[in-house]
């Protein structure tokens, strides 16, 4: 596979995707890239020469920040920062994440204002180009002063401490790094704390999240559209007339992706002339509610992107004006709040979800056999698979309570108001489990009651995915073992074959709503 050279500081919502998921991909920047990282690792020796005072790269950290260090001790205390500050708990963070987090600290150093050396990002190209993945525990960041532990414990394998994780194996930082032919490395000023400085941590999280709800955005369209099929629901609602009253583009493009997902089915033109008036909300509704998941989805995107592209580490080298300023770009509260939006985005996938579920085994409702089977009393059927998906979306409820308005102040009242955005991303990872998890059930559910109109199909791109559900969990004549049928699902519907289709057009949405 060819390199990819990063656009540093402009990397797209596709690139960042694309370079997370796919293993073997690696990457390069450019010579001007290593320029700029020069010049500013030139005016950080420029400035320790002429004695200049600048925090971090003379002075210690924190409410320390007022300690002059001798210039002997530079090193010294770029190594000991990088200790001191591995102080992380908890399991690893997964490889992904762990993958994605060295290409966002790429991303940040290479755009040379950092004042860190050339030989240092390559280290860190080196770490993400031979999937080599520093073991990060994932507890231990509130968001401010940047996500210092586990950046810290990120650092640890540069310098040859610590430990790495190779094809799944733990090992030595020192040997993962000797499997390439490198060396611990020695850190000079201001190196260590440009390291440990920033909001990657945080923000990989995020964008997993993010990456994720996209998935199980897609995945509800589908299964949104099968029970509609399903419970011989109506087209009407997603008419582009009424959605372009909404005033809301997320809602519009949702919409006709919807209409072209089911016009051609038979089951929908076989009630056609029916009495019915209105679906429940969460068939009619789908529009407004997803509308709304869509568009702050797609805030968060635009917001998460930045970030990723963003310099925030502390203090910032400006070569062009040869100046070395201290603020606060470490700070990750855009990155929690857009994390919270995120959670309360996809809580409300699961939630109209279980409500779909709710509808299609209510006989009053759906028209079909009580709990979706038949001889039901013999056959409980899907009734206790709904419990599971309301216990699940009730869960996501307290998940979901916003992280970004908590703080704890640290470093001795110096960093009096933290973010904790990186507690706000990590726990996406969970309700989105618990989301796909809801849609598995749901995609049972609705195939369940597509097969119970035979001889009627649904359209074909819904039949399409009906029979990927299919091939791997038959029609529930009677009870069995469900929670195979349930785990089986979730594999289908969480594979690329499955959602990629409907995820690309999203993406697509995404890319030209500007």
């Amino acid at each position: 596979m060819a390199q990819f050279t990063l656009n540093v500081g402009n990397l797209s919502i596709t690139d960042l995707m694309h370079l997370t998921y796919t293993k073997d991909a690696t990457i390069k920047i450019t010579e001007q890239d290593y320029t700029n990282i020069q010049a500013a690792t030139d005016l950080v020796a420029e400035t320790i020469k002429n004695g200049i005072t600048a925090y971090g790269i003379n002075t210690g950290f924190g409410l320390l920040a007022n300690t002059i260090i001798p210039n002997d001790q530079l090193e010294e205390l770029q190594r000991k920062i990088v200790l001191s500050h591995a102080c992380g708990v908890g399991e690893y963070l997964p490889d992904q994440t762990v993958r994605l987090l060295l290409l966002l600290k790429i991303n940040s150093l290479a755009r040379g204002f950092s004042g860190i050396r050339p030989v240092t990002v390559d280290y860190l190209i080196a770490l993400f180009n031979n999937q080599i993945y520093p073991c990060i525990p994932a507890k231990g960041s509130v968001g401010a002063s940047g996500d210092l532990a586990p950046l810290a414990h990120m650092s640890m394998t540069l310098i040859g401490e610590g430990e790495a994780r190779v094809n799944g194996q733990v090992m030595s930082a020192k040997e993962a790094l000797a499997k390439i032919g490198l060396k611990p490395l020695t850190l000079i000023a201001k190196e260590g704390l440009a390291l440990l400085n920033g909001t990657q941590t945080s923000t990989a999280l995020a964008l997993i999240g993010l990456f994720q709800a996209l998935r199980n955005f897609s995945i509800a369209m589908l299964s949104g559209a099968l029970s509609i099929d399903a419970a011989k629901g109506s087209i009407v609602p997603f008419d582009a007339r009424i959605n372009f009253l909404k005033n809301c583009p997320a809602q519009i493009s949702y919409s006709k992706i919807m209409y072209d997902l089911l016009k051609d089915s038979e089951l929908l033109e076989s009630h056609a002339d029916c009495t019915k008036v209105q679906d429940p909300y969460s068939l009619r509704c789908q529009p407004q509610v997803m509308g709304a998941v869509l568009t702050y989805l797609f805030s968060a995107a635009d917001n998460l992107v930045n970030e990723a592209n963003a310099v925030s580490d502390n203090p910032l080298v400006f070569t062009k004006e040869k100046e070395i300023l201290s603020g606060g770009n470490f700070h990750a509260e855009l990155v929690a709040i857009s994390a919270d939006l995120i959670a309360i985005a996809v809580s409300e996938i699961g939630a109209i979800s279980e409500r779909r579920i709710s509808l299609l085994i209510d006989s009053h409702l759906s028209s079909l056999p009580p709990f979706l089977v038949n001889n039901p009393g013999v056959n409980s059927g899907f009734m206790l698979a709904h419990v599971t998906a309301s216990a699940l979306a009730s869960e996501n409820k307290t998940h979901a309570h916003p992280a970004s308005i908590d703080s704890l102040p640290t470093s001795a009242n110096q960093e009096d108001h933290v973010s904790m955005a990186t507690f706000a991303a990590r726990r996406l990872g969970g309700i989105n489990e618990n989301v796909l998890n809801i849609l598995s059930i749901e995609t049972l559910a609705a195939c369940q009651g597509i097969d119970m109109r035979a001889p009627l199909k649904s359209s074909v791109q819904l039949e399409r995915a009906k029979g990927l559900v299919r091939e791997k969990v038959p029609f529930y004549a009677e009870d069995h073992y469900f929670a195979a049928d349930i785990n089986n699902a979730r594999k289908v519907i969480s594979a690329t074959e499955y959602y990629m289709p409907i995820l690309q057009q999203l993406l697509s949405v995404y890319s030209n709503k500007a």
